[in-house]
């Protein structure tokens, strides 16, 4: 496993409540269930698109590292996630054209729309949000690399390439905080397409 890491000072300044966001809105719904009166409290959020990548040079997948504050603020970590390349969808464009300016913007190759596989999708945050994601898979390598990624508008994303070889130790390395999809992502790639590229070695 090995990334570009630098270190990051983190420090909260202060947490308001009852702010108004243009990513999400708190909502409470009252609703009746075999004749019982029942209430829930939940956001509304965008759904998103996530995409496995796969470095065939390295037999690595390249995944994102980022500060997450309400991770943090849990208490259980660092804040710091491992997850999949991935963006909302708050334009007016198609699933996989934003899933390819995410993949530039954040790890930096530029990948062809019809490499752009979709796997399924599901729900997240079922329990207070219930956001549907859209899941995705592609190949990647140096030839398609054009810039250095990071994201955009002061996200720090860090580049992450999982070793293929490393893989099981990082599913189940718990001091490292990953989410669900990209747990499943990787056990969809061994049900999948491991026999097209278990013959790959890494020249670099």
């Amino acid at each position: 496993m090995n990334s570009k890491t630098t270190k990051q000072e983190i420090k909260i300044v202060k947490i308001k409540s009852n702010v108004s966001s243009q990513y999400i809105q708190p909502f409470r719904v009252f609703y009746i269930q075999n004749d019982k009166e029942k209430k829930w409290d939940f956001v509304k959020t965008h759904d998103s698109v996530a995409c496995l990548l796969y470095h065939t040079q390295k037999d690595a997948f390249l995944l994102v590292k980022q500060f997450r504050p309400p991770v943090y603020l849990h208490g259980k970590c660092d804040g710091f996630t491992y997850e999949m390349c991935a963006g909302i969808l708050d334009k007016n464009k198609s699933l996989e054209q934003t899933m390819k300016e995410e993949i530039l913007e954040e790890c930096g190759y530029d990948v062809a729309l019809e490499n752009i596989e979709k796997i399924t999708s599901f729900y997240t945050g079922v329990g207070f949000a219930g956001s549907r994601q859209m899941l995705y898979f592609t190949v990647i390598d140096e030839s398609m690399k054009m810039q250095e990624g990071g994201g955009v508008e002061g996200e720090e994303i860090e580049l992450f390439f999982l070793s293929r070889s490393e893989v099981r130790n990082f599913m189940y390395d718990e001091n490292k905080a990953k989410t669900p999809g990209v747990l499943f992502a990787i056990f969809w790639f061994f049900e999948n397409k491991l026999d097209l590229f278990k013959k790959i070695t890494s020249p670099l």
